[in-house]
């Protein structure tokens, strides 16, 4: 919910306020535009994955993630 509420908090600024114009020109670039849109999808593609984990066989989930185990971290 955090990182949710500050994206929110910038995108009201940024509408209050605007951008400075290499700003807008830099982010409305080609390079950008395809880099965020493809961050975009990554970010789609994998909360589905593991929004449909628990349903769908481990074969499944290995061809979507590359692994039916989840990931462990040690400290």
């Amino acid at each position: 919910v955090m990182p949710a509420a500050w994206a929110a908090l910038v995108v009201f600024l940024v509408k209050q306020f605007g951008l400075p114009p290499a700003a807008e020109a830099w982010l409305s670039s080609a390079p950008v535009v395809d880099a965020v849109t493809n961050l975009a999808a990554l970010a789609a593609v994998y909360a589905f994955a593991r929004w449909i984990e628990p349903h769908i066989p481990d074969w499944a989930t290995r061809v979507l993630l590359g692994s039916a185990r989840p990931p462990t971290y040690t400290q």
